[in-house]
């Protein structure tokens, strides 16, 4: 065992005898570590003026550090929680009003295409071709009522297994000589004759824009 101690180099690593200054194998001066332990100095040292100032000067600065952090986290949320698209309008300071930015377009993309979608058309109502009124089995143009009669009538609009469901509008053109009576269907209604008029009146039905005229003659 050799009494003699070696160190190694701080540069290449290989160890060689402490009684050399240089390092055998790069020719690295060797430093003598310093064996004395630094004196305290008096901002460590409990009591004295200087510790009490450092102590002070930590506790600002942990104040300090939280403020900041506090700052930090407060910008965070204000910047989360502020719309990003739009600024305050110039010609609307003070009023809190926002409004969006106008979009760029971007280059190189043809903007016909970014339509907006299509209005759907509204459904066309089905307008029948033709409305008739029946007495019983009779197809009515015209007929003569008594006073005091009333006779039921029934419209049909064709074609019919197109229009299995329509509903009618009757109508008369004067009302004190002919009362009408519509069933809750509305495809069928009494006329009654309330007095005679000399050229009797006009009863209208209507389905869906398409009319029917019958002439009533009222006799005593």
């Amino acid at each position: 065992m050799s009494v003699i101690p070696e160190v190694k180099c701080r540069r290449c690593g290989q160890s060689f005898s402490a009684l050399r200054s240089r390092c055998p194998n790069c020719g690295t001066r060797r430093v003598a570590q310093s064996g004395r332990t630094p004196a305290a100095t008096p901002g460590t040292v409990k009591g004295t003026a200087a510790y009490e100032r450092a102590e002070t000067n930590t506790k600002w600065q942990m104040i300090f550090g939280l403020i900041l952090v506090v700052a930090v986290i407060l910008a965070v949320i204000v910047m989360v929680t502020v719309r990003p698209d739009g600024l305050d309008n110039p010609g609307t300071q003070g009023q809190g009003t926002i409004t969006a930015p106008t979009p760029t377009p971007t280059p190189g993309i043809d903007q016909t295409i970014i339509a907006q979608p299509p209005t759907p058309s509204p459904t066309p109502i089905p307008v029948p071709e033709s409305v008739k009124v029946f007495f019983f089995e009779d197809e009515k143009d015209e007929f003569t009522e008594k006073v005091g009669e009333a006779v039921k009538l029934k419209a049909v609009a064709y074609p019919v297994d197109q229009f299995p469901n329509a509903t009618f509008k009757w109508s008369v053109n004067d009302e004190s000589v002919i009362k009408l009576t519509v069933s809750e269907d509305t495809k069928e209604c009494e006329v009654l004759c309330l007095k005679h008029q000399p050229g009797g009146v006009t009863l209208t039905v209507e389905c869906n824009g398409v009319t029917k005229d019958v002439h009533v003659y009222t006799k005593n």
